[in-house]
């Protein structure tokens, strides 16, 4: 999970993080605490999309998960869409 300071969000440091680990690390795939809609419409705004969604998160509790995926079943790093707050 990517977590960004509240402080220091707005400065484009999770787009830049996303943005690496789907470009260089093939990420292609995240989970979104899905009570947190600042953080799922992020990752939506960057081209991912829910795929599905778990009751518990992955300790058992219960917050629930959105499964997201970059949209587009052959969808390359290139083809994902991101945006800078800068």
């Amino acid at each position: 999970m990517l977590f960004v300071n509240a402080l220091r969000r707005g400065q484009g440091i999770g787009t830049a993080l996303l943005s690496f680990v789907v470009a260089e690390r093939g990420v292609r795939t995240v989970d979104v605490n899905e009570q947190n809609e600042d953080a799922v419409e992020f990752n939506r705004r960057r081209g991912f999309a829910p795929v599905g969604r778990s009751e518990l998160d992955d300790q058992g509790r219960p917050y629930p998960l959105l499964h997201m995926a970059i949209r587009g079943e052959d969808a390359d790093a290139e083809e994902v869409e991101f945006h800078s707050n800068d």
